[in-house]
């Protein structure tokens, strides 16, 4: 494998060092459709455009780095997954990937519901009038302050993670006067393929109760027994970024296995059970993600033949894509800054933002694309790392990239699918300022997350 030289960066070479990337496209000004949300293009003059604007529009206009949200592709998604599973099962969308008043009233209008896992969370779902009995509310170790807002609210259902919360959401119901619903996440030993820090059942980690061991039988026997609790199903999430069916099928024949149980032991039949999300998003060329009415029919497959085997009556599903709708449909935007070519190695290539507004490559050796946007070039491809202003040898956005080589300071590059927890998780690292969420729809361009300014930052310093 080889590439063209650049004037300013590495020779030519035979063989180029060992890294996350593929042979350079063909076309560096393409804009792959898989990874990019439906309305990006480019304009007569090559630039970048959503919704209808572009880049160097939005640039002027909000400044970089900036996210920039689709909300067409947004709410496209949400109506896909409501139309795949239809009326019988649920779509709660996970608002840990992202979440604003804004995309709240949007799930709202498309139909879906809200999964929230802290306090902030479900404040900023009430406040943006998301009904109460349609969220859902998750978390390891939520406080009695959070439940007791959460019972009082009438969120529609808590799902509990251990033993201690079994007892402290009853009580807090009960002392309410209150019967609040109630789903038991369980752990079922299946060991997606996915990093380790977004694997969460297999039993050696922070989440749920084991079926291993009995834990969740003994857990269902509790939250049975106390009146302030109804229960009303088994809750299970394997994972994170995952295009493999097969754990997902593990997953459900051993929820329905404890299902049956809890029939023969106390004769009830659950009527839920909600199958997390995780589903994977297209980050590069390479990635290849399964469609919602894809999902919907392999899970709708599972549980029910799962389900006729032991008898049972198919129980309602829930699923819970957060990544899966929000992650495809929108994009960074950086500036370029410093660009500092390596012989023999690769060209850095620095923009105005890094692991404060996208900390996933360097905490999960995460993959993304990355474009010119600004215009386009047919000069040869150069390997890139394109990489932050932060004082971290870490801060690195895109580790292996190929960018065209007349790449100069003040060129827009843009990463797409950061919908999804790269704004959730962003942080002032070196006094970073946190950037705006822009949504663009027709043509129309308006912010739902302001950026943040030197004087939010020095408010907080009380001295």
């Amino acid at each position: 494998m080889s590439r063209s030289a650049h004037p300013a960066g590495p020779r030519h070479a035979d063989v180029l060092p060992e890294g996350h990337y593929s042979a350079p496209p063909a076309d560096l000004n393409v804009l792959d459709p898989k990874v990019w949300s439906r309305t990006v293009a480019r304009d007569e003059r090559g630039v970048a455009t959503v919704g209808g604007i572009g880049v160097d529009a939005l640039a002027e206009e909000f400044g970089t780095p900036a996210y920039f949200l689709d909300e067409t592709d947004f709410r496209a998604r949400c109506r896909a997954w409501a139309e795949a599973f239809g009326t019988d099962a649920d779509v709660f969308y996970a608002g840990k990937a992202f979440l604003s008043r804004a995309v709240v009233r949007w799930l709202k209008e498309e139909g879906l519901n809200l999964d929230v896992c802290s306090g902030g969370e479900l404040v900023t779902a009430l406040s943006a009038g998301m009904p109460a009995e349609r969220i859902a509310f998750h978390g390891n170790n939520k406080s009695e302050d959070e439940i007791h807002r959460a019972v009082e609210a009438g969120v529609g259902r808590i799902v509990l993670d251990s033993f201690q919360e079994i007892a402290r959401v009853a009580h807090i119901a009960q002392s309410l006067g209150k019967r609040q619903p109630v789903q038991i996440r369980v752990t079922v030993g299946v060991e997606a393929h996915t990093h380790e820090f977004i694997a969460t059942a297999h039993e050696d980690q922070k989440f749920g109760l084991a079926l291993a061991g009995g834990q969740a039988a003994e857990a269902v026997r509790r939250a049975l027994k106390l009146d302030g609790l109804e229960l009303i199903g088994i809750h299970s999430h394997i994972g994170s970024q995952i295009f493999d069916m097969a754990g997902f099928e593990v997953s459900a024949r051993r929820v329905v296995q404890l299902l049956a149980e809890v029939r023969d032991e106390h004769g009830v039949e659950l009527p839920e059970i909600d199958l997390g999300g995780g589903l994977g998003i297209a980050y590069t060329s390479e990635d290849d993600p399964r469609e919602p009415h894809e999902i919907a029919k392999a899970l709708n497959e599972i549980v029910s033949r799962e389900c006729e085997a032991a008898g049972l009556r198919t129980p309602r599903i829930s699923v819970e894509p957060g990544r899966a709708i929000v992650g495809p449909t929108a994009f960074t935007l950086y500036r370029v800054g410093t660009i500092k070519p390596l012989e023999g190695l690769r060209t850095y290539v620095s923009v105005d933002g890094g692991m404060s507004d996208n900390i996933r490559t360097a905490l999960y050796d995460a993959e993304y694309s990355v474009n010119l946007v600004s215009r386009t070039s047919e000069a040869a491809p150069m390997l890139t790392r394109v990489v932050g202003k932060h004082c971290e040898s870490g801060d690195i956005v895109v580790r292996d990239a190929f960018l065209p080589s007349d790449l100069a300071p003040g060129d827009l590059v843009a990463v797409p699918a950061t919908g999804a927890y790269c704004r959730s998780m962003a942080s002032n690292y070196n006094h970073a300022l946190r950037p705006p969420v822009v949504a663009v729809r027709d043509g129309e361009a308006r912010v739902i997350v302001r950026r943040e300014t030197e004087e939010d930052l020095l408010r907080l310093d009380v001295g």
